[in-house]
């Protein structure tokens, strides 16, 4: 059946950053897969002018919206604006709903809710944590002696850097680090317990497996390493995904980390552990359509989840693309499948509102 799908993405201004303007990178694949599908599509850049979103979604009429949006006026905290106005409205729309995005955007939110699961992730300090317990002078050193300073709602690698990472135990020192940053990320962070050791991705994709009739578990693409290069040559350098590593061509952090999906049998084990750990966080956080289960493992094998991303990027050049390709499942296929699954959630037709 031929659809009118609308991709919605954040508002691209002209002098974007590269996280940014990826956006339109993202639209471009989507259109193209959409046209191999034979979908009419349509495309709209969104702020934080949510009444004026409305207008344009109910005025274009969609009978789906493909959901690219991470932040709306540059904020990743109201990721979770737009899909709660389109199910106000009845429009069905890619992705995780508005609750699982809110949640698993709000990282430490994510990683309490992780835990009482009994899934392992690191330790954290929130930024109030942090004031009380020195406050209350209970706890002057904490057990972990290393800590990466982290944004609470925003994606991308948003405001991390080579100096994110910070070797103490002290309370005072982990809140005036922390302090100091929260410009840089996006006014809301907090201090994790850094692992040091190897990080993976995994990447889920709905509609997978039909285990009852109506009850779908997603396909878990390819376990990827993101190894770092020459190792002699990081020095002092945390082996982190920073920003310069995802976005900055000529940075060393590019140019010494690569995506591998080669894997020795010794990893085996471990794989299967990683894939049992993202299915399972699919079904904590009802995910649905597509996701991205970041891990790091540490140097005793034990894997720890450093966060669940709803929306990961869908460019050609990301980490999902690739997990597709070694799946061998081509990317409009992969677009036909997410589609299905949202309109399934919609009973299978959906006619949007036709006038504001």
């Amino acid at each position: 059946m031929t659809m009118r799908v609308l991709i919605v993405y954040d508002h691209v201004p002209d002098d974007a950053a590269p996280d940014q303007a990826d956006a339109l990178v993202q639209a471009r694949a989507i259109s193209n897969a959409l046209e191999t599908l034979g979908h009419e599509w349509m495309t709209l850049g969104v702020t934080l002018d949510l009444e004026a979103a409305r207008d344009a979604i109910a005025r274009l009429a969609p009978d789906l919206v493909f959901n690219l949006v991470e932040s709306l006026g540059g904020s990743g905290r109201l990721i979770h604006a737009l899909p709660a106005l389109l199910d106000t409205m009845g429009v069905p729309y890619t992705g995780a709903s508005a609750e699982a995005q809110f949640i698993t955007s709000h990282k430490p939110l994510a990683k309490t809710l992780l835990a009482a699961e009994g899934i392992a992730t690191p330790d954290f300090m929130t930024l109030d944590k942090l004031r009380q317990t020195l406050a209350m002078d209970t706890v002057e050193r904490l057990a972990a002696k290393r800590w990466i300073l982290k944004s609470i709602w925003e994606h991308a690698s948003i405001g991390l850097d080579a100096s994110s990472v910070i070797d103490t135990n002290h309370v005072a020192t982990i809140l005036r680090e922390l302090e100091a940053r929260l410009d840089r990320l996006g006014g809301a962070g907090f201090a994790e317990e850094y692992i040091d050791g190897r990080e993976f991705n995994i990447s889920l994709l709905g509609r997978g497996e039909e285990v009852t009739p109506g009850v779908w578990m997603p396909q878990v693409l390819p376990p990827a390493e993101i190894a770092f290069r020459e190792q002699s040559k990081w020095g002092g350098r945390p082996k982190i995904v920073n920003y310069d590593c995802k976005w900055n061509e000529d940075s060393f952090e590019y140019q010494n980390t690569e995506r591998v999906f080669e894997f020795s049998e010794d990893d085996g084990p471990l794989l299967e552990r990683l894939t049992q750990i993202a299915r399972a966080c699919w079904v904590i956080f009802e995910l649905r359509g597509y996701a991205r289960v970041d891990f790091r493992v540490d140097a005793n094998g034990e894997p720890w989840v450093l966060e669940v991303n709803t929306n990961p990027c869908l460019s050609p050049d990301a980490g999902f693309a690739f997990a597709l390709q070694r799946a061998d499942v081509a990317c409009s296929d992969a677009i036909g499948r997410i589609i299905d699954d949202a309109m399934s959630r919609a009973g299978g037709t959906h006619a949007a509102a036709r006038s504001p």
